[in-house]
């Protein structure tokens, strides 16, 4: 079910920045659990981050750890992705996503039931 509408992506060099972004409704920000997927054509969708609402507390990928950061704006209702250093295998389509129904947050796709459309990203080297 796609109710998010992300923005940011685009194309950019090799140890390059991007800056995605996710605004919500304030119910679905209020979910559990937030998170970014990627997936390039091909590949099942993978997650890349992941941030516990209520704790703040977050989660990343072994593959983007010390390069990216999930964040949140409790006054925007909007979930960030920062990415820097980015590299081409970076390159792929950028899914925000929110968990409605679960206290305790993963990164298994089938626990989010709300996604956005996508936002290409391409890093070229």
């Amino acid at each position: 079910q796609v109710q998010l509408v992300e923005s940011g992506g685009g194309s950019v060099q090799a140890g390059g920045s991007l800056r995605l972004s996710c605004p919500m409704s304030e119910t679905t920000y209020l979910s559990r659990c937030k998170a970014w997927f990627r997936q390039v054509p091909g590949n099942e969708r993978e997650g890349v981050a992941r941030i516990n609402t209520r704790r703040g507390s977050t989660a990343y990928a072994d593959s983007v750890k010390g390069r990216f950061t999930i964040s949140q704006d409790n006054a925007k209702n909007t979930v960030y992705l920062q990415m820097n250093s980015m590299k081409p295998e970076d390159s792929a389509m950028y899914y925000c996503a929110a968990d409605t129904a679960h206290l305790t947050c993963s990164d298994y796709v089938d626990r989010y039931n709300i996604w956005g459309q996508g936002t290409q990203v391409t890093v070229s080297s």
